[in-house]
This record gives structure tokens, C-alpha cells and sequence, in this order.
């Protein structure tokens, strides 16, 4: 039976009056993909970030690895700490730093060898297709090219657990099929386990694994 990478423990959020994640628990198996769906405003994206420890719980745990991660308003492992790779929706990537900025920022965060990170910035830059934009900034690019970025900047210092919020909402029809097929490739290529929040029964479809739908809380 694989280890258990993310449990989450009776976890609850509130957010003044209202409850975002109410008494959730869930189990990850390692080296798995999990969907997470419902409707907007759901809390889809919030259990994302209380396993990356941007937030913590009101109530409950969550364990990564094994470990105790966060509890009731506390944080037991910084987020920094947690080898966890996060594509935000909104991507999130330093405007100010080129392509290879935002991927080396990673490596020397996560203490990488300084011999090894423009190899490895490069050869994870090869993997998405984007090495020869690798001296631009990120307004210059396509929004499927910062897609790619993105990507490639989550997964540079290999992280244990992948995590995707609505990465594809953003992009035109045909640019979502092509990107839903490299997605899919990812936690077999890597070794990684993958979980992906998204209201696109296509993305489910495209990505598979184990699903978990999360009613609208109310307040």
C-alpha cells in the first residue's frame, strides 16, 4: 500500500462568518492525482492553500509525509519547507525577474547547489518547450508561454507534491486541449503526486485520478 503524502484531519476554515472548508478530511496516497471540484467560491482553492501553508486551519490538521504540518491556527512546517510545488491561477510570476530568474529565485530559496541550478533551470525549461524564452520577462510572453513558466518554475526543485489551482481557466480552447495533455503526463514523468482543483469536467477527464467534490459551505 503507497504512504499517504497529504492527509487532512477534520479540517475546517471560516473566513469571518463564513466557512470556506467545513470538517474536511481526505487522504493522499503518494504518487497519486486528486481532483478537487465544485462550484466558484466553493473552497477548492483554500484546501490547496492550507496543504501548502499559506493558510491555516480553524480546526483539524494536516500532515504531510507523516508529519504534522499545520493545526488549529498554527504552522508546524513553513511553507518554505515543505517541498511543494504551486501553480497559482493567476500564475503569479515575478514580472521583474526574466524566465530563468523566476526558476533560479526557486533553487536558491530551496538551497540548491549553486553548480547545479542553471543546469537544471535549463533542463526544466527544455521540458516545457520554453528554453529559448528563457531571457524574457514575463509580460512578453503568450499566456499559454507563462503557462509553461509556471509550470516550469513549480516543478525546478522537484517537489514531493504538486498542486494546481484552475491552471488552465484562463486560456483559449484549443491551448487548453494541448496543455491538458502535457499536465496529464506530469505526475507519471515526475514521480510526482498531483492534486488540481478546476470546475472543467474536461480537465477531469483529461487529468483522471481520484476525484473529491466540495459543496458551497454556508455561512
Amino acid at each position: 500500500m503507497p504512504a499517504i503524502a497529504v492527509a487532512l484531519k477534520h479540517v475546517t476554515k471560516r473566513f469571518g462568518a463564513r466557512v470556506a472548508v467545513n470538517a474536511l478530511s481526505l487522504d493522499v496516497a503518494q504518487g497519486s492525482t486528486v481532483g478537487i471540484l465544485g462550484p466558484s467560491g466553493g473552497g477548492k482553492t483554500t484546501v490547496l492553500r492550507l496543504i501548502a501553508g499559506l493558510e491555516t486551519p480553524d480546526e483539524g490538521e494536516v500532515h504531510l509525509g507523516g508529519r504534522l504540518a499545520s493545526s488549529r491556527r498554527r504552522l508546524h512546517i513553513p511553507p518554505s519547507e515543505r517541498n511543494i510545488g504551486f501553480v497559482f491561477q493567476d500564475l503569479a510570476l515575478w514580472p521583474h525577474m526574466t524566465v530563468a530568474g523566476n526558476l533560479l529565485f526557486v533553487l536558491d530559496s530551496r538551497r540548491w547547489p549553486a553548480a547545479t541550478r542553471k543546469s537544471r533551470m535549463e533542463e526544466v525549461l527544455e521540458m516545457v518547450g520554453m528554453r529559448d524564452r528563457a531571457a524574457e520577462h514575463p509580460g512578453h510572453l503568450s499566456g499559454g508561454e507563462q503557462q509553461r513558466v509556471a509550470l516550469a518554475r513549480a516543478i525546478v526543485a522537484k517537489p514531493d507534491l504538486l498542486l494546481l489551482d484552475e491552471p488552465l481557466s484562463s486560456l483559449d480552447a484549443d491551448l487548453r486541449a494541448e496543455l491538458r495533455h502535457e499536465l496529464a503526463a506530469i505526475p507519471k514523468k515526475l514521480g510526482v503526486t498531483m492534486m488540481y482543483v478546476t470546475h472543467d469536467r474536461s480537465d477531469v477527464e483529461a487529468f483522471g485520478g481520484t476525484q473529491v467534490v466540495i459543496p458551497r459551505q454556508s455561512a
